[in-house]
């Protein structure tokens, strides 16, 4: 599937699929990682959290699991994602279109250069 037919993404899935970039997360696992990743500056509500998140399984973005952690350790009411490979490819083309965008601000002066 090609890729450039998801992009742009909304700022809440692009977060999303960079929480669950590098580990399986419940929904609030991935809140608290977008706040600790942002320092604060992005806090998604849980609505927008859960809407963004059907919209990514109906697109085959990310997955629910089965599988769960120790029950000992997890709550039987958390669902847990994962980012999906063709998440993963959609999340490297939009990280690459956002870089574009930013050098090109560079180049108009619009954004400051690397130092």
């Amino acid at each position: 599937m090609d890729t450039d037919a998801f992009l742009p993404l909304q700022p809440a899935a692009f977060h999303i699929l960079m929480a669950l970039g590098d580990d399986d997360r419940h929904g609030y696992a991935i809140l608290q990682d977008i706040a600790a990743r942002t320092g604060g500056r992005v806090r998604l509500s849980p609505a927008t959290l859960y809407r963004t998140i059907e919209r990514l399984l109906d697109a085959g973005l990310i997955l629910e699991l089965d599988e769960r952690p120790d029950p000992e350790e997890d709550d039987a009411r958390r669902r847990y994602y994962r980012l999906s490979p063709l998440g993963r490819k959609v999340a490297r083309a939009e990280a690459r279109r956002l870089a574009d965008l930013v050098s090109l601000a560079r180049e108009s002066g619009l954004a400051p250069k690397r130092t």
